[in-house]
């Protein structure tokens, strides 16, 4: 009975190339695996690990702690727990501790990745034209944790003549049905297919794929953009950072926004910023936050219509001059020009009376503060939606009318406006503060 495939079926051979030497700084690699006499055909790919490309290119550094290698060469931290990072590289990969290897090399010494893996690929790719012949692909690998999976595995981090991605929408599947977000990652899928005859530790780095000439590229085709390809985007990435990070980065998101986009804001991305909202501490396990939504163009202007004109008739009580009060009365600009308004409110319900004025207003104030707490993660929230914001003060200077306007309690105070929108354009730089000004410690 025979083991083998069926006449006809799909099938391909990998196998591990034995007789490599120990790479050394300078080593034309192309030279050494064609000094193997591989009996290489057109349309094989060779996998070879990242490692011995980095020994041939001189990527070993002195380095009595590895951790300064690991900060030269990252970009971006991802995440981090404890002392483990997992980061963004110069390559631009993200992978735990940048790709900084401390195995296979002298003590006192670590290997870094290679400096352009999709250049490696193509000069082991020319090499082995020049030398034997033969049309192949090339894929440079390094092995990879992967999310929400436990375990290793390799993936490709450079690539020559090879189709490293497969994309299948528009076809169908055999059912008939459309694919709309099939794309495969052919190189990946060779990468560990490879490392299961190269090992992890058996001084074999070089493996052959045979049987699959509808990967390899042509030598002149469009579209080889190499590894690189593979590499999603941020703005793709929708798990671009650790919990940790992602809040750093949300902080950071916040900033005040006074222009927006025409572009319609989610009301769903709203009410998960109000969710968000609702978690901040509160006094006496209370919950003295409300939001009031206007989602309606209707909403917005009678209630901004109302505020200006409560606003005009205070300035000019106030002996303010026209002049005075048209600029004053713009300042509300970035409350009307914004394609949607939240008006969050404090209520004080569950407030303890003493009937000591000082610690009646010491409990209000308690309250006061938790609503700010409240606004804050609804900011953040909103900025992780990567939806701009602005807390603007208005609407506690006329409480009275926008209750009556928006026909709310006399119990709800409203504590300004926040305009939501989508940014018209990129956020200037933050202006730096320096953390240890703020902090007296005893």
């Amino acid at each position: 009975m025979s083991g083998g495939p069926a006449d006809g079926a799909p099938s391909y051979r990998v196998w591990a190339l034995p007789g490599i030497p120990e790479v050394q700084q300078g080593d034309d690699l192309a030279k050494l695996i064609a000094a193997t006499e591989p009996g290489l055909v057109d349309g094989d790919v060779l996998l070879v690990t990242s490692k011995i490309v980095s020994k041939a290119e001189g990527r070993i550094v002195e380095a009595a702690d590895r951790e300064a290698a690991i900060d030269a060469e990252t970009v971006r931290v991802v995440a981090r727990r404890g002392t483990l990072r997992i980061v963004e590289n110069r390559q631009g990969l993200v992978m735990a501790a940048a790709g900084v290897d401390a195995s296979n090399t002298p003590a006192g010494r670590v290997l870094l990745l290679p400096e352009d893996p999709d250049a490696s690929a193509r000069a082991v790719r020319d090499g082995l034209r020049d030398a034997l012949g033969v049309e192949v692909g090339v894929v440079v690998t390094d092995t990879f944790g992967r999310p929400w999976r436990n375990g290793l595995t390799d993936v490709a981090i450079g690539a020559a003549g090879v189709k490293v991605l497969d994309d299948l929408r528009g076809g169908t599947d055999g059912y008939g049905n459309p694919l709309s977000a099939t794309v495969v990652a052919t190189a990946d899928e060779l990468a560990a297919a490879g490392d299961l005859v190269k090992g992890k530790a058996s001084g074999l780095p070089v493996a052959v794929v045979r049987g699959l000439p509808h990967v390899v590229a042509d030598a002149d085709a469009s579209g080889d953009d190499g590894a690189r390809a593979m590499v999603r985007v941020a703005a793709d990435d929708m798990f671009r950072l650790g919990t940790s990070e992602a809040v750093r980065e949300a902080l950071n998101l916040r900033r005040t926004v006074r222009e927006f986009t025409g572009e319609p804001v989610d009301p769903g991305a709203v009410r998960r910023a109000v969710a968000a909202a609702v978690t901040a501490p509160a006094p006496h396990h209370t919950t003295p936050w409300r939001f009031v939504l206007l989602e309606s163009q209707g909403a917005r202007t009678r209630l901004l219509d109302a505020m200006r004109d409560a606003w005009i008739a205070d300035l000019r009580r106030d002996g303010r001059s026209e002049e005075s009060v048209a600029k004053r009365v713009r300042r509300g600009d970035v409350l009307r020009n914004a394609p949607y308004l939240a008006v969050p409110c404090l209520v004080t319900d569950g407030a303890h009376t003493y009937g000591d004025e000082r610690r009646d207003t010491a409990e209000r104030e308690m309250f006061v503060v938790a609503a700010g707490a409240g606004v804050q993660n609804f900011l953040v929230a909103l900025a992780g939606e990567r939806l701009g914001s602005a807390w603007v003060s208005s609407t506690m200077f006329c409480r009275s009318v926008v209750r009556e306007v928006l026909d709310l309690p006399d119990t709800w105070d409203p504590l300004g406006a926040v305009a939501v929108g989508h940014p018209k354009g990129a956020a200037p730089p933050r202006a730096a503060r320096d953390a240890e000004t703020f902090l007296t410690v005893r």
